[in-house]
């Protein structure tokens, strides 16, 4: 499984893969239960997880480098549903995040996905800078 191909669904639990997209929306593979589904783009918006950026007290960086310095901390990862712990979590492994801009909704979910990668051991990878222009 590749960082790349992962997704995130609104109104949707945890990460996905994509196996394919079509016009009106992609099919996917949960990787909480293992499920493959067609997802609509009409009801969900579908992110890919590559593309994700995250607050931070200077310029904003990809979800990707929050996750790598999740993983070179060593901490063990708080209980999700314990906002307090999660806070003081991010504020250990992740200083430079910027706490008034990234919501506690947001950092429980950094920490359900990276558990997630962890569990699949799939490697998060930054995207390359795009030298086209």
């Amino acid at each position: 499984m590749e960082y790349s191909k992962l997704i995130s669904v609104t109104g949707m639990s945890g990460l996905f893969e994509i196996v394919s997209s079509k016009n009106d929306g992609a099919i996917a593979t949960s990787l909480e239960n293992n499920n493959t589904q067609f997802i609509s783009s009409r009801k969900h918006q579908i992110s890919h997880l590559e593309s994700i950026e995250v607050y931070t007290t200077h310029e904003n960086v990809f979800l990707a480098e929050v996750f790598i310095a999740m993983k070179a901390a060593k901490e063990a990862l708080p209980n999700e549903k314990d906002p307090k712990a999660v806070t003081t979590y991010f504020k250990k492994v992740f200083p430079k995040m910027d706490f008034d801009r990234v919501y506690g909704s947001d950092m429980k979910k950094m920490v359900k996905w990276y558990a997630q990668l962890e569990k699949h051991d799939i490697e998060p990878v930054i995207p390359a800078e795009d030298d086209s222009e």
